[in-house]
């Protein structure tokens, strides 16, 4: 690089007009004069000028200067990119496009809008289905005859984390032999097949497909212990929705979504648009609440003897197909119509981690390690508190639909707090910095943890404060216990993950692409099922989760404590490497100076020049010569 841009004088304008003049009508014949130079024989001059004469055309001189600097920098540039490539081409089909002015819409080209526009589309489908899916999945297993929400643990662990890695290994070999566009209907389809299978088929007949006879042989054999593992086998069914849903989030939104955005979108529009997409989500968030709460109040409508479950759930599956369908459309319209961006032919190679060499490098890294124990505290806590909550939600609404309204109310509560979190944190992060927004989703979620636990095992002495207020303590454990959910959510979409994603920043590129994977693979699984494994350990031990409450509170006290600890100690660490980096790029930029620049020594009587890297001889006399 420092080579291809030794030129003299034309990249710098010195104060005195004697040496730019010269430097202008003397230019260099290094790579400057290559790039200009034609193969065609030059046009005869059209006049010609005098170095006296020169002296009075210098401020035009300085305007064509500049203009001409900053072409010739722009052009020197590319050409040391593609040297540094390996002898790439100088002009590509990109370079092309971005001379021609693309037409704009409110500031933003027209290209740029028939990309942003349709996934912006799909991402509204995408997060409304999935509140639609998370709401009923939940109504389904906990509201079910023989069922409570002491099947939830279970399920994560033994049915849900297998299927999910069963899923990867599936869609790993498919992407070996499929193109992108069969892979995402490949794994789409499905999908809209069931979900609509679900509500016109498989709940209608599932009185004849569920085994209750034998769960309630084994039951009976087993003990009340096992409630919650033989649920599974009852309502076989209702589980597999509960799984396809878990999958809708993981696999639509994060590989199908998020995969196809990033292939279509450049740097620039990701950094300008992404956030918006997350603010898009919690309005699906707020219009699929109120669907949900729509359709579930329809029993109150229909006659005597009419499963207002079962028209409400096939009115809903038939709003998730149509969205799917969208979803495919809208697919189809980008890859049709919207070019996709050029990139670079060069990959980054990601080593590809085990579940043991993961193990290793979480241990051998503290920063890693402080990363890590966020991410498994905030999985561990939401769990021991969310099951918890939902086993009093269906004591306080035991009715499938009644349970389905409350929960579309959450839905839409859920995302107006995160919507408003959203727009607060960029404030909290230019005001407090990146410790403090660390600090608050832990410390939202042990007050609203404390609140929620103590009127579950102090019920008692705060009975005549909660009647008071017209509620019941049941009722009160309930409301306390979905604002923990709420604050907690929003908390962590706004603050939580934009922390976790900057702690990577500053990391050299290997610990970086390293941690990243030790963190997908081990910590993540291990946060989401870490809480259902504590949850059955406790209903195996003391008979249920009401009986296991007291304990479930002192675990969740230590763990958020330990979470407070990384995160303090992690501020350090990131605070210290984000010195060091802006230090670094400040050496960087005091020793980076590859453009010579040239200056008249001051009491110099010859005029000898004095160059920032190195010197060059000038002509000493001033011939007229052509420009």
């Amino acid at each position: 690089m420092e080579a291809a841009i030794q030129t003299r004088g034309i990249l710098s304008l010195p104060a005195k007009p004697i040496r730019a003049t010269r430097s202008l009508l003397h230019p260099s014949h290094g790579l400057k004069h290559r790039l200009f130079s034609s193969s065609k024989p030059r046009n005869p001059p059209l006049f010609s000028l005098s170095f006296k004469k020169a002296q009075s055309f210098v401020p035009a001189l300085h305007k064509i200067s500049t203009s001409h600097k900053e072409r010739t920098t722009e052009f020197i540039c590319k050409a040391a990119e593609a040297e540094a490539d390996g002898g790439g081409a100088l002009f590509n089909e990109g370079d092309t496009a971005a001379v021609v002015p693309s037409p704009k819409i409110f500031g933003v080209e027209v290209t740029t809008l028939k990309k942003i526009i349709p996934l912006g589309l799909m991402f509204f489908c995408i997060l409304f289905n999935y509140t639609i899916l998370r709401d009923t999945k939940d109504v389904l297993v906990v509201t079910a005859k023989g069922s409570s929400a002491e099947i939830i643990p279970f399920l994560k662990t033994w049915v849900n984390l297998p299927m999910a890695i069963g899923f990867m290994l599936l869609y790993t070999k498919l992407s070996n032999v499929l193109s992108k566009k069969a892979l995402f209907y490949t794994v789409i389809i499905p999908f809209i097949i069931y979900f609509g299978a679900f509500g016109f088929v498989m709940y209608p007949l599932s009185n004849y497909i569920h085994p209750e006879a034998l769960a309630d042989k084994l039951l009976a054999a087993l003990g009340p212990r096992f409630m919650g593992p033989l649920a599974i086998l009852r309502i076989w069914s209702f589980c597999l929705f509960y799984v396809m849903a878990e999958l809708w989030g993981s696999v639509v939104i994060s590989v199908l979504f998020w995969g196809f955005a990033n292939q279509i979108t450049t740097v620039d529009e990701a950094k300008k648009f992404y956030p918006l997409f997350g603010l898009g989500a919690n309005v699906a968030l707020i219009f699929s609440g109120r669907t949900v709460k729509y359709f579930s109040n329809l029993r109150k409508n229909l006659g005597p003897g009419v499963d207002g479950w079962a028209v409400s759930l096939k009115a809903m599956m038939s709003i998730v197909v149509g969205m799917g369908l969208a979803i495919c459309f809208l697919y189809w319209w980008v890859n049709r119509y919207v070019p996709l961006p050029t990139r670079s032919l060069k990959k980054k190679n990601k080593p590809k981690m085990g579940t043991m060499e993961s193990l290793k490098f979480l241990v051998s890294s503290p920063y890693i390690r402080d990363l890590a124990t966020l991410v498994v505290a905030y999985g561990i806590s939401i769990n021991l508190v969310e099951v918890t909550w939902k086993s009093k939600l269906k004591a306080q609404f035991p009715s499938p639909n009644e349970y389905s309204a409350f929960m579309g109310d959450f839905s839409t509560c859920t995302g107006i707090a995160t919507f408003t979190m959203m727009l607060l944190s960029q404030y909290v992060f230019d005001k407090y910095g990146w410790g403090v927004a660390a600090k608050i989703t832990p410390t939202v979620l042990l007050l609203t943890g404390v609140a929620f636990f103590s009127l579950i095992l102090f019920g008692g002495p705060f009975a005549p404060l909660v009647a008071k207020l017209g509620m019941t303590p049941l009722l009160a454990a309930v409301y306390v216990g979905a604002l923990q959910n709420i604050f907690s959510k929003s908390a962590k979409y706004s603050l939580f993950d934009p922390c976790k994603e900057m702690a990577y920043i500053p990391l050299d590129e290997d610990t970086k692409v390293k941690g990243k994977a030790a963190i997908d693979v081990v910590c993540n699984p291990l946060g989401k099922s870490g809480g259902a494994l504590i949850q059955q350990f406790m209903i195996l031990s003391f008979g249920s989760l009401a009986n296991s409450t007291p304990y479930l509170g002192m675990i969740l006290l230590v763990i958020v404590t330990a979470w407070l600890a990384a995160a303090k100690s992690l501020e350090g660490q990131f605070n210290a490497l984000r010195s060091e980096e802006e230090l670094e790029k400040e050496m960087e930029r005091a020793s980076s100076v590859k453009i010579p620049v040239v200056s008249q020594e001051e009491g110099g009587g010859n005029g000898s020049p004095s160059v920032g890297e190195s010197t060059s001889s000038w002509p000493e006399k001033s011939a007229p010569t052509n420009i």
